[in-house]
């Protein structure tokens, strides 16, 4: 069972997925469809699922959040202030040896499946991906671990098969949110 302070970081993170993503609430971004924006939402649902999941495996325990009432005003300010850190780690980790290598991979294994895309729209493309990844790892993972008893859990059975299914789920929200965001700078 989840602690009330479990439940509420649960809470933030579902608007602060929107603002390390976008900068913005998802309610805030135009798109072409509106299918495309339930799916992310979809996705992101899924995403916090298998974070519940994960929160409890490893016992999840944050500090009090907030000592009093808390209201949707207050967790999107918090949400604000995670998505930035996590951005801002992200591009951290990005411009890292390790990161630019990894980028490098991910850019060879890009040029050899798509012969027609150029090479720079490639590497702003993998450079996007890694970023948006990092920075939700970031703010996910990386908080979840920080505040928890038992993260060693994660290397059990259960705990590969949570993080095998985060994975799926954080690389679908990122291309969908790649996607959303495409659409939002051509009609700007």
């Amino acid at each position: 069972m989840l602690t009330k302070e479990s439940k509420m970081r649960i809470l933030e993170n579902f608007y602060a997925i929107d603002y390390t993503l976008f900068g913005k609430s998802i309610n805030k971004v135009e798109t072409c469809c509106p299918a495309t924006i339930n799916e992310y939402v979809t996705v992101k649902g899924a995403l916090l699922s298998v974070m519940i999941e994960m929160n409890k495996l490893v016992n999840h325990i944050p500090q009090e959040i907030i000592g009093h009432q808390v209201y949707s005003k207050d967790l999107r300010k918090m949400a604000r202030e995670s998505a930035r850190l996590a951005r801002e780690n992200a591009k951290l980790l990005v411009a890292t040896d390790k990161g630019k290598e990894d980028i490098k991979k991910e850019l060879r294994e890009a040029v050899a499946e798509n012969k027609g895309t150029t090479v720079e729209d490639l590497v702003q493309e993998k450079i996007r991906e890694k970023t948006f990844s990092l920075a939700l790892d970031n703010l996910l993972i990386a908080r979840t671990v920080n505040e928890s008893m038992y993260y060693n859990n994660l290397n059990a059975v259960e705990g590969t098969i949570l993080e095998d299914a985060y994975k799926v789920l954080r690389d679908s929200l990122v291309e969908l949110a790649i996607f959303i965001d495409e659409y939002a700078s051509i009609t700007r």
